[in-house]
């Protein structure tokens, strides 16, 4: 299975934090899943530390590939993506990933409920 990740689920599996839910867990943790991660977690991550808002790995990138996760970036068809998305959901960040996922044609592991009002599938 193709997921990707929000950013706090990011966070969690990194820490491999007990607020991951058990179904976020096991697909995460599965050799078959293929774990992706956006690049606008690491810019919503590198925000938030520099706000002070936020604790996570200074070696981000080698913490992502050490967990076998796969790093991805933002493209044309994103941007695209989201100037299409109405403005159910105000954060940034999260329509970025909203607008990815949908590109890429992927589930986010999310407990956001906000991600529900668009047509984005969700696990958690």
């Amino acid at each position: 299975m193709r997921v990707l990740l929000d950013t706090h689920a990011l966070i969690w599996a990194l820490e491999d934090s007990e607020h991951l839910s058990g179904r976020a867990r096991e697909i995460i943790v599965d050799l078959e899943s293929q774990v992706l991660v956006s690049a606008t977690s690491a810019i919503e991550i590198a925000v938030k530390r520099s706000l002070q808002k936020l604790e996570a790995p200074d070696d981000l990138l080698d913490a992502i590939a050490a967990a076998g996760f796969i790093p991805i970036t933002v493209d044309f068809a994103t941007a695209e993506r989201l100037a299409s998305l109405p403005f159910h959901h105000r954060d940034p960040f999260d329509r970025l990933l909203i607008a990815q996922a949908l590109t890429e044609g992927v589930p986010v592991v999310t407990r956001d409920p906000a991600f529900q009002a668009y047509p984005v599938s969700t696990i958690w």
